[in-house]
């Protein structure tokens, strides 16, 4: 199903099925920080805007380069919402169930890629300066970035347009790839621990308990997108509207046993509790990581508008 499930998700897919960052808050706004106190989370509305900006100006630095380059905007916010492990709102399930509608035109549009379609009409010359621009030459310098957990590396080529977007969002684009390569995998170190917790495992049966009453016997979230998604490929395209129609009465049960058992402040406080345990490695590393996506997104502000 869509949009990656995310943080306390990602360990629950690391040990059950797939994710990153569960209980994401709402809003775009931030409470300013007091001196000394640690940088917060982005939400998902801030991360989708600096995403924004990033595709604005590397349009812009294309268009220098004399090159055509399409944003991608065509969600609104509501339908940019990200389906995470932890989904409590009601009203967007009873809309969009776990988004499964919004995911196919997606996969529409990404078949039809603009940017793709525009540079296969250059010539192979003027195809080969696209890339140029956009990503640099052989000569780009590759980042490194070491997981968590000690057992490899990730690296990525970085240069052309894409590397200035990134160097005048994140300040220092090599910083930016290895703290936020930590601060993504550092749920594996923790993800057993966290799936065995106490908390998160009596909140769990909790919502269980609260699904099967409304007739829909799941042990826990994934379970029940897991069903609904198995359901769908069973029913096909001729009795689509049946499925969604499933579909968007098990996202809504899920969302109200999330907001009866608490699911959503049990899941963050206790994959905070885990992250804390390895500040003594890692804080400083999380902190700045933080401290980047923060500038990335004040910066983001004055370079695109928050979607309608």
């Amino acid at each position: 199903m869509r949009r990656a499930l995310m943080s306390l998700c990602a360990v629950l897919a690391a040990t059950a099925v797939a994710a990153t960052g569960c209980a994401g808050g709402d809003g775009d706004r931030r409470t300013p920080r007091e001196p000394g106190s640690r940088p917060e989370k982005l939400t998902w509305q801030q991360e989708l805007r600096v995403s924004d900006a990033e595709q604005r100006l590397t349009k812009l630095c294309m268009k220098r380069h004399g090159f055509t380059y399409w944003e991608d905007r065509r969600l609104t916010l509501e339908e940019s919402r990200p389906v995470r492990y932890v989904q409590d709102d009601v009203a967007w399930a009873r809309a969009h169930g776990y988004g499964s509608r919004i995911d196919a035109e997606n996969q529409k549009v990404r078949e039809s890629n603009p940017i793709g379609t525009y540079r296969q009409s250059l010539t192979p010359s003027r195809r080969a300066a696209f890339d140029l621009a956009l990503d640099g030459g052989d000569d780009v310098r590759t980042l490194t970035a070491r997981l968590p957990n000690g057992r490899g590396e990730i690296r990525k080529r970085l240069g052309g347009c894409t590397e200035e977007a990134e160097r005048k969002l994140y300040g220092d684009p090599a910083e930016w790839f290895r703290t936020s390569k930590i601060a993504t995998g550092l749920s594996a170190l923790y993800g057993d621990d966290l799936m065995k917790d106490r908390r998160l495992t009596t909140t769990l049966r909790a919502w269980s308990h609260c699904m099967e009453k409304a007739g829909h016997p799941y042990t826990d979230p994934q379970a029940a997108r897991e069903a609904v998604r198995v359901n769908t490929s069973r029913l096909g395209g001729a009795r689509a509207d049946e499925a969604f129609a499933v579909e968007r009465e098990i996202a809504v049960a899920d969302a109200t046993c999330a907001r009866e058992a608490s699911l959503r402040a049990v899941a963050s406080a206790r994959e905070t509790y885990y992250e804390d345990r390895l500040r003594d490695r890692f804080g400083k590393d999380l902190d700045t990581y933080r401290s980047l996506a923060q500038q990335a997104f004040d910066r983001a502000v004055r370079i695109v508008p928050e979607r309608d």
